[in-house]
């Protein structure tokens, strides 16, 4: 129902009053014709919408995928996956800046149950502790950065802060506050230790929301945040934050390169194709800003699919070690191409969305800075050589004792990554259904 009341969101909402990029003015905002409902403010603007219909899509096929996987306490399982789902929409479309915060924190209820009560391991946890102590202790500094605006404004409303002049002394330690918190949702190096841990122990549909959409809540912060409210202190920390962003797409690349684990491979891509987004939002352009929505929602759709499939693998032969996989081609030829499908789209392959994405950024890295555009390409490189890799070793070679009678993907795992890929193609070929108020220039 909510997959459906999104989409007629998105096929009737008015794109003229709303959040939009131009090249004069790359944040303006048009909010006050936007639609409000009731004393807390929420409205739905075109950054936030993406991430709305994203949720509402990734939401049902975590149930879907969680048919048979999901054992005992089955009601409750399925009652925090819909928790998760209130709470995200109360981020993406919530006015108040508090308001934004109670949904953000909140989500560490639900997702630390998920993966310490339903994880697949014995060490699940400790990934849930990692994943709600760091979340948590990044989350303060937001929580100070807001009381520091509400002392000096005197609101939280985000339509009144928009159009108010934090003082720039203020804005630094604001900025600060907030992106430590947004940092490890990104998440960003050195803090982004818990997601590995955390994906690989989590349950397939704990992995697909981690990777979907929670990993997007520090990117879309990020861009409803920094230049809006604190664009003096965006502009002074923007080459210190690309650098990081830099260093992160290499050293989470190069960790990709080496892992055995199928899933501890995907999450450290996360970190990877993060990096880039993070580089494009402090590019200061409307290229930038553009790419990293598209980015992150061609993320959400490929990283998904991916964990889909590798847990159908594990869920056959019981191991993530990818050495023990080989043949696959010829006992599972429709997962086999599923597979390869979704790396298409992760190493950006034209006529995906997920190439536009990372060839906008690019634009915008370049235009920021020359120097800018060399770690992202160089990311692009190694997302190609462990992407081929993995699906090489999977795929090819002498079929093992391990491979040699598995089924193949029934209708229900089948339709799942499908649609995942469908929507990745499309958008691909017209990256405008996303919004047409998103101006590409070069599409």
């Amino acid at each position: 129902m909510v997959l459906w009341l999104s989409i007629l969101l998105w096929t009737f909402h008015d794109i003229n009053n709303l959040f939009y990029f131009n090249s004069t003015n790359i944040w303006t905002t048009l909010l006050s014709n936007s639609t409000q409902w009731g004393p807390l403010h929420f409205a739905v603007d075109q950054v936030s919408l993406p991430f709305i219909l994203l949720t509402g899509l990734l939401t049902p096929i975590c149930i879907v995928i969680s048919w048979t996987s999901i054992k005992f306490l089955v009601k409750e399982f399925i009652l925090l996956l819909l928790l998760i789902h209130l709470l995200l929409i109360g981020v993406f479309s919530s006015l108040n800046i508090l308001l934004f915060y109670i949904s953000f924190e909140g989500i560490l209820i639900p997702m630390f149950l998920i993966i310490g009560i339903w994880g697949s391991r014995k060490e699940k946890e400790r990934a849930a502790f990692y994943f709600f102590f760091f979340t948590l202790v990044g989350s303060l500094f937001m929580l100070l950065g807001i009381f520091t605006i509400y002392n000096e404004i005197g609101t939280l409303d985000y339509q009144t802060l928009i159009s108010s002049k934090i003082p720039k002394n203020i804005q630094y330690w604001v900025f600060a506050g907030f992106f430590l918190s947004l940092a490890v949702k990104v998440p960003k190096i050195p803090v982004h230790i818990w997601l590995p841990q955390a994906h690989v122990e989590a349950p397939v549909a704990g992995s697909v929301l981690l990777a979907g959409v929670l990993l997007k809540l520090g990117g879309y912060g990020l861009i409803r945040f920094s230049w809006p409210l604190l664009p003096e202190a965006s502009e002074f920390f923007s080459p210190l934050i690309i650098l990081l962003g830099s260093l992160a797409v290499i050293y989470a690349s190069l960790s990709t390169c080496r892992q055995t684990d199928s899933k501890k491979l995907v999450a450290y891509s996360s970190v990877a194709h993060m990096g880039i987004v993070t580089i494009a939002i402090f590019s200061k352009t409307p290229e930038g800003i553009i790419a990293a929505i598209i980015l992150m929602l061609a993320h959400g759709f490929v990283s998904s699919g991916l964990f889909i499939i590798v847990t159908n693998l594990y869920e056959r032969l019981h191991t993530r070690v990818f050495r023990y996989y080989r043949g696959v081609v010829y006992s599972m030829p429709i997962f086999t191409t599923l597979f390869f499908l979704l790396l298409l789209g992760n190493i950006a392959f034209p006529v995906s969305l997920n190439f536009i994405g990372e060839f906008l950024s690019i634009i915008s890295a370049f235009q920021f800075s020359i120097v800018a555009t060399i770690c992202p390409l160089l990311g692009m490189v190694l997302s190609a050589a462990y992407s081929l890799t993995f699906f090489n070793k999977i795929s090819f070679g002498t079929t093992s004792n391990h491979t040699y009678f598995v089924r193949d993907l029934n209708r229900r795992e089948f339709y799942s990554p499908f649609i995942l890929i469908l929507l990745t193609i499309i958008l691909g070929l017209s990256p405008l259904l996303i919004n047409p108020a998103l101006d590409l220039p070069y599409f």
